[in-house]
């Protein structure tokens, strides 16, 4: 049996769908035994793919082949982690900074938002504060 590296990284859930998984393979972002490689690449039991997630690379190795997409719980049966500790705390770090550089659900302000902003800027220091 015989299996396109693009099919098995969606099968195994390292992509969402085959079309990405197909794309990601083309721009390099995932290499067969440290190889850039067509999707069409047929993949063999013992080979290793890397898959570069910003700035870490992630290593499995195949443990099995197959032919249809499996669930969460069945991927252990047919990949081996061997990403290094090195290359998780990467991508641990450019996680927590993309947290802190922006929080989720913030972003551009909204028409409300923009107002009060500009009504604040615009507030006379002068005209509230008589203390006399």
């Amino acid at each position: 049996m015989s299996t396109r590296l693009d099919k098995f990284v969606w099968c195994v859930r390292l992509s969402k769908t085959r079309s990405k998984a197909t794309d990601r393979v083309k721009k390099g972002k995932i290499k067969l035994n440290g190889e850039q490689v067509k999707p069409s690449k047929d993949v063999q039991i013992g080979d290793t793919v890397q898959i570069t997630r910003h700035n870490a690379v992630f290593s499995y190795k195949i443990k099995d082949l197959l032919n249809k997409r499996v669930g969460a719980k069945l991927v252990e049966d047919y990949i081996i982690d061997t990403t290094p500790e090195v290359e998780i705390e990467k991508f641990k770090t450019y996680l927590a900074a993309q947290r802190s550089y922006r929080h989720h659900g913030t972003g551009k302000p909204t028409k409300k938002d923009r107002r009060a902003i500009s009504s604040f800027l615009d507030w006379n220091d002068e005209d509230d504060w008589d203390l006399d």
